[in-house]
């Protein structure tokens, strides 16, 4: 019998209330900038929810178009473009 991996809902939550689109990429998605928007609430938060596998991911959010770490993620890797990833690890 296989035993299937849980999933985990995980949240990504950035503050930034000036932003007029935020989304969300990393290795969970193959990098792609425009698949998962982040929708707004009314304090300036921005926020999207994922189902992860356990393992380590690496993510970036993209705000305005520009590329930015999270400020409340403890862990970064140096990627191939000079500048680092945030680190997450889905237990």
């Amino acid at each position: 019998m296989v035993r299937l991996s849980r999933v985990k809902s995980v949240e990504f939550k950035l503050f930034a209330p000036q932003a007029k689109r935020v989304n969300l990429a990393g290795s969970f998605n193959n990098w792609d900038a425009k698949e998962l928007a982040a929708k707004k609430d009314t304090k300036g938060n921005w926020m999207v929810k994922l189902n992860l596998k356990p393992g380590r991911y690496e993510y970036k959010f993209i705000v305005d178009g520009s590329w930015v770490n999270d400020p409340k993620c403890g862990s970064c890797v140096p990627n191939a473009f000079g500048t680092k990833n945030c680190v997450i690890d889905i237990k």
